[in-house]
């Protein structure tokens, strides 16, 4: 009897922790709002990044984390701690996923890819989805359709890549692969999100400006 109540006690847990994490995934993966325009698209040409540290354009492949001044007492050649080392990283990648999708918006879909390939985390989600939306743009649907596979890999309740995949999947005549993508969408806590609604007005036959 209390081999059963702990079994059960353990299942519970279980199911609300997954239950607690779908809907939080679900909302860091809605893009209502249009990224805004900066320097990047109306000043920076040739694919460059406006740096607002330097005020001015620079290449993708040049945005380098921002350098850490050791602590006092600490030796000059000792590196800095590999959390802030990482954090710093992170940074860099954001700013380049940011860029990506200004780029992307603006149609400028090579350049996207451009600030794409320059993050240091190819495996992030985030990286693998618009890595696959804007292959897709440039018409290459079967690759496109691998990047949101593997996003898909890293984190199956990224509902984002899920609605680009229905999408790519309607454009290619697939609609119950696009239905069986919103039902997935839904099922993990993304009803009320772009990413569903999006989708929805897809399959409707209403196409959606991003």
């Amino acid at each position: 009897m209390t081999m059963l109540r702990h079994t059960m006690l353990l299942s519970f847990c279980a199911a609300v922790s997954l239950t607690a994490f779908v809907p939080a995934r679900a909302a860091d993966s809605d893009t209502t709002t249009p990224p805004v325009a900066t320097e990047t698209t109306t000043t920076c040409t040739d694919g460059k990044i406006w740096n607002e540290e330097k005020k001015e354009c620079v290449a993708p492949e040049d945005l380098k984390p921002a350098e850490v001044t050791p602590t006092e007492g600490t030796p000059a050649e000792e590196k800095p701690p590999e959390g802030e080392e990482k954090k710093s990283q992170i940074d860099i990648d954001n700013k380049l996923y940011e860029a990506a999708r200004e780029f992307a918006y603006a149609g400028q879909y090579e350049n996207a890819l451009r600030a794409l390939r320059a993050a240091s985390n190819q495996e992030d989600p985030r990286i693998l989805n618009y890595m696959g939306y804007n292959t897709r743009k440039l018409g290459d649907m079967q690759l496109g359709m691998t990047y949101y596979k593997r996003a898909l890999q890293k984190d199956e309740n990224y509902i984002l890549a899920r609605s680009y995949m229905g999408q790519a999947l309607i454009e290619q005549g697939d609609i119950e692969g696009a239905r069986v993508q919103l039902v997935e969408i839904r099922d993990r806590g993304g009803e009320n999100t772009w990413a569903y609604r999006a989708l929805l007005q897809s399959l409707g036959g209403e196409r959606t400006t991003y």
